[in-house]
């Protein structure tokens, strides 16, 4: 009998996840890879990146472990500390930035996926947004892709329906462009990204 995998949680704040960027950039990149972003990722610039939200000391990871092995990671920091790209869409919809939390990303191997680990991700980040005490709103981007795009895999499921169970309201217009090199593309290109917005409700 197969015994069903068992993750642990590990809540991190700012530089606390130090010792942990290696394993969360290799998990970044091998998740992105699929699609809908088709990342063809670089270990030097994913370390660069995540240390970034490192140092910041209001930030968050949310990483499952399964024994020793980071089996998935979720992120979260101040928009306001986040680059310019990034607050560009939430500044023309006239939201101010210091009223965003921003969640980077939220990546996890197939193998653990159905385990609710999803959810505890968005419980934790929101919880942690919550007890700073002055964010309206959590938030995030997703990449656009059109619905007959060839490269879907037949059983591919989008997150979109998740996401709205959880509160998110995709933000037509909210949008902003970030370049990356797709598996089989020889150099990067921009791909548009849009805006999901929740309320923080306060407990």
């Amino acid at each position: 009998m197969t015994t069903a995998p068992s993750p642990k949680i590990l809540v991190l704040r700012g530089q606390e996840v130090v010792a942990h960027l290696h394993e969360v950039a290799a998990l970044r990149i091998a998740v992105f890879r699929d699609f809908p972003y088709l990342y063809d990722g670089d270990a030097q610039f994913e370390e660069k990146y995540l240390a970034a939200y490192a140092d910041s000391p209001e930030s968050v990871f949310v990483l499952a472990r399964d024994g020793d092995r980071v089996i998935g990671a979720a992120t979260g920091i101040p928009l306001a500390q986040d680059s310019e790209v990034f607050q560009a869409p939430v500044q023309a919809r006239g939201i101010p930035v210091s009223d965003v939390f921003y969640f980077g990303e939220s990546v996890l191997l197939p193998a653990y996926r159905g385990l609710g680990l999803g959810h505890r991700f968005f419980d934790e980040r929101e919880a942690h947004a919550r007890a700073l005490g002055r964010f309206l709103w959590t938030g995030f981007a997703a990449v656009d892709r059109l619905p007959s795009d060839p490269r879907q895999p037949a059983d591919y499921r989008g997150n979109d329906a998740f996401w709205h169970k959880r509160g998110y309201v995709r933000q037509p217009g909210m949008t902003m462009h970030l370049a990356w090199r797709e598996v089989g593309e020889s150099e990067e290109t921009e791909k548009p990204l849009t805006f999901w917005l929740r309320a923080l409700e306060q407990t």
